[in-house]
């Protein structure tokens, strides 16, 4: 059974991947109007979320790594 931090893991880090994605995509790289400093921190807090969600599938698996080896 996949364990609930491993799916908000997953979550967190699609969702963050997505509006880098579209921040670089459209944002950055397109011609448009000036990004506003809210856009920036938006872009940061999005790198924030995704080394979160990293940080949340990484520990949802080494806590599974754990709970086999003790189980043996």
């Amino acid at each position: 059974m996949i364990d609930r931090q491993k799916i908000v893991g997953w979550i967190l880090v699609v969702v963050a991947t997505a509006f880098i994605v579209y921040f670089l995509k459209v944002r950055l790289f397109a011609d448009g109007p000036v990004i506003e400093k809210k856009e920036w921190v938006q872009f940061i807090g999005s790198i924030v979320v995704f080394m979160i969600g990293t940080a949340n599938v990484r520990l949802a698996a080494m806590r599974e790594r754990r709970r086999r080896g003790s189980s043996e």
